[in-house]
């Protein structure tokens, strides 16, 4: 993992990525076309991410209620993803980067659970940036799953640290950082516990827009900020 361009920026951030079906629809295209157009702002981000130097990118790709829109629509998210998994690997293993899957992955079909679990195994060793996918996540259901897998180990009082633990996310820092892109002022279900302290950067650009420069400027936004956890 590099050093950090500016000690200040944030060392674990979290985006949501929205704004590709808008970004699609002022250029006359399918939602599809803004899903791939997507996909390559996600990568160019990932660079950016790791030439900066910060240790931990978390991304929401997929939410539950996500399963909801069109059945042509979810299914273009899942043929893409299906490509793109192969497509996008070598640069990954070149940079390094861990990847880590966040969510109820058994929602998917048995081909796109096959090359997820193929890309996090060979993917598990690298010592670069945490680069975590969220997929058929959500964050009220991540917390009640915590809760259910302490219940099962007959837990009847818990703590912070036990909840944390049980985070599909326990492995890596709580985000310094979150940057929702479209302009939406709001976390939709989007790491609820472990955003807890972190600070906000709300970005009027649509994702497939959302470039390194893009990206600077919300960490040095962030870098002004006085971070005071409650004292």
């Amino acid at each position: 993992m590099r050093q950090k361009a500016n000690p200040k920026y944030p060392d674990s951030i979290a985006v949501i990525m929205d704004g590709n079906g808008r970004w699609a629809k002022k250029r006359g295209l399918p939602r599809t076309a803004g899903h791939k157009a997507g996909f390559d702002a996600f990568v160019k981000i990932v660079d950016a991410c790791d030439e900066l130097g910060i240790g931990s990118l978390t991304v929401y790709a997929f939410s539950t209620e996500n399963w909801n829109r069109s059945e042509d629509e979810v299914g273009g998210i899942i043929k893409l993803l299906n490509a793109m998994i192969p497509a996008y690997m070598p640069q990954l293993i070149e940079h390094n980067i861990r990847l880590r899957l966040f969510g109820n992955i058994e929602m998917f079909d048995k081909t796109t659970r096959k090359a997820l679990d193929a890309a996090v195994d060979r993917l598990k060793d690298n010592t670069g940036m945490n680069l975590g996918v969220c997929l058929s996540y959500g964050g009220r259901a991540e917390i009640v799953r915590a809760f259910n897998l302490l219940a099962a180990e007959g837990k009847t009082v818990v703590t912070e640290d036990d909840i944390s633990s049980k985070m599909f996310t326990n492995e890596i820092p709580d985000p310094d950082l979150v940057i929702r892109t479209s302009g939406e002022m709001r976390i939709s279900n989007f790491l609820l516990w472990q955003s807890a302290y972190a600070e906000y950067y709300f970005s009027e650009c649509l994702w497939p827009d959302f470039d390194r420069e893009q990206l600077v400027k919300a960490f040095d936004a962030f870098a002004t900020r006085e971070r005071r956890y409650g004292k």
